[in-house]
């Protein structure tokens, strides 16, 4: 275990299509310490998907298990059934590690870790710079059906709500400014004592 410090941890969160996991890749080949958490899932696997790198793949009795144990630091029953999460017993190990931990969660599981670890985390809401912004992204990656994409941006706006509960407020209209300044935010927190 790394003595010198204590590990912290790095959550992003944002509505689908507003650049969350491009700025988590940033963020992870910015910073070496970081360590990404892998989230747990009740659902099958998918070809080509790994068990421990993709996700922890678990069957929806062992979720709930889990889920009653209180095992899991945030979760979610996305779709009947299918369940998402994060095991708390992987943070702890990466941690007691010395690594920095950082999320790709959504809005609530964002703000449930935070709470769990207070000044520890920087919770990061990443926004879109409109919510008519964020539906031409979702077209324009041509990857859902009309009624997914409206489904989409009805969560999306819902989960705009949220972003004041959020330590930070990363606008990404521009997706290398977007980088530039959350790399600034993250190294500032790291560095803090």
């Amino acid at each position: 275990m790394n003595t010198n410090r204590t590990p912290k941890l790095i959550i992003v969160s944002a509505p689908s299509g507003s650049g969350k996991t491009t700025i988590v890749r940033h963020l992870i080949s910015s910073f070496p310490s970081l360590s990404f958490s892998v989230s747990a899932t009740s659902r099958q696997m998918r070809k080509n998907e790994v068990d421990g790198k993709d996700y922890f793949f678990i069957t929806t009795n062992e979720f709930k298990h889990r889920i009653a144990s209180g095992d899991l630091l945030e979760w979610q029953e996305v779709y009947a059934g299918s369940y998402y999460g994060t095991l708390r017993s992987e943070v702890e190990r990466m941690m007691f590690e010395g690594k920095d931990v950082i999320f790709d969660v959504d809005v609530v599981g964002g703000l449930n870790i935070k709470r769990e670890f207070g000044n520890r985390a920087l919770a990061v809401f990443v926004s879109p710079p409109s919510l008519q912004a964020l539906e031409e992204r979702l077209k324009f990656r041509d990857t859902d059906s009309a009624d997914t994409i409206r489904k989409r941006c009805e969560k999306a706006a819902h989960e705009m709500t949220y972003a004041d509960k959020f330590d930070y407020i990363l606008l990404n209209d521009c997706l290398e400014t977007a980088k530039d300044t959350i790399v600034k935010v993250v190294g500032e927190f790291l560095n803090r004592d």
